[in-house]
């Protein structure tokens, strides 16, 4: 009996044995350095791999945008708090160009295994719609909505335009002779563009940058006459002095952009299209394993939920919104709708939501 139990013992222990051994393999990155950390997503298994815990190695983000823009501004401290909670380095990439198209493509045609993230915008929801890509949300899980903000129509300070009204008349005066940052076709700038020549007749000169900070920066130096911009650049460039808000595209003031004035005031014809603005958020592939996906929405919801970056959504005017899963589904499926119809008022696409298929 004595015999038997040392056996088993020993068996024990050199399973034991094997087990950490495996574990210390895991958990040692390509530089050969131990990375071991316990986290809130150990645990999550991924697909028929055993007992390897997600993740194993640093996950890479790809900001459809450029950098210094809007999305980039709010992605990259989240990022910052999440990957303290997953233990392992979110690597923040821009990848610009096709209003985002690109990066969206390059993301889905990585694997479908969460270490490949889209950090990105509200744009993709109208890509089939405008004829930019096939893709759509549709092809991506959620794995958080970060939040929402408003848009504001800016020209530089010394810029002898005062009123939307000004603009619209030197437009109609010369088509021409005014110029529009965007970000491309299918951008907030090139959306807002539409609705103003809907409820003005108004037309403008756009110019394609790779990104809101980009498109503001050639405003500011005087290689385009007005931009709109997001309440995260709006409010800083605002009080600095650096811009001049004609008008906020919101039915009621903004608070935090002192001085500005909705544009229903010159222009009450353009609540129909209002609320309008972007959202931001975090997507992987479609067919990422489930467990994975809520491995990384559970941290992405814990950083979220931090303090200090509830503090940052506040100083930045953006309204938090932290959906995933079907509220998170949902929330992109009436936005798509609510901007197809605005289009389709605005005579920018010929087929109404109905006629796309958008429920």
């Amino acid at each position: 009996m004595k015999k038997w139990l040392a056996a088993a013992l020993a068996m024990c222990m050199t399973a034991s044995l094997c087990a950490c051994g495996n574990d210390s393999a895991a958990s040692t990155t390509a530089g050969g350095t131990d990375t071991a950390k316990t986290t809130a997503a150990e645990g999550a298994q991924a697909s028929g791999s055993g007992s390897t815990a997600f993740p194993e190695h640093d996950i890479n983000g790809w900001v459809m945008w450029g950098a210094g823009g809007g999305t980039d501004n709010i992605v990259r401290p989240l990022c910052t708090y999440t990957e303290k909670i997953l233990g392992k380095s979110i690597v923040v990439n821009n990848k610009t160009g096709a209003t985002g198209a690109v990066a969206t493509q390059f993301v889905h045609d990585q694997s479908a295994d969460g270490y490949s993230l889209l950090l990105g915008a509200e744009n993709p929801a109208l890509y089939k719609i405008l004829g930019i890509s096939e893709l759509t949300y549709d092809n991506f899980d959620t794995v958080l909505l970060i939040g929402n903000e408003e848009l504001s129509l800016v020209v530089a300070p010394d810029s002898p335009y005062e009123t939307v009204t000004d603009l619209v008349n030197a437009a109609k005066a010369d088509p021409e002779s005014v110029i529009m940052a965007t970000t491309g076709d299918g951008g907030s700038q090139w959306e807002a563009a539409a609705f103003i020549k809907a409820v003005t007749g108004a037309e403008f000169t756009q110019l394609p940058f790779d990104g809101d900070a980009s498109a503001l920066t050639a405003v500011m130096g005087g290689n385009a006459h007005f931009t709109t911009i997001k309440s995260t650049q709006a409010i800083e460039a605002n009080r600095a002095g650096t811009i001049k808000i004609l008008a906020t595209l919101t039915k009621e003031p903004v608070e935090a952009l002192e001085g500005s004035k909705p544009i229903t005031e010159e222009y009450p014809g353009f609540e129909e299209y209002l609320p309008f603005g972007p959202f931001y958020g975090v997507w992987v592939k479609e067919g990422t394993p489930e467990e994975v996906t809520k491995a990384l929405s559970d941290a992405f919801q814990e950083g979220f939920e931090n303090p200090d970056f509830q503090e940052l959504l506040t100083s930045m005017n953006i309204n938090p919104l932290g959906l995933t899963g079907e509220e998170a589904n949902t929330y992109i499926a009436q936005w798509q709708k609510s901007a197809a119809t605005a289009l389709y008022k605005a005579g920018v696409i010929e087929k109404s939501p109905e006629e796309l298929g958008i429920q």
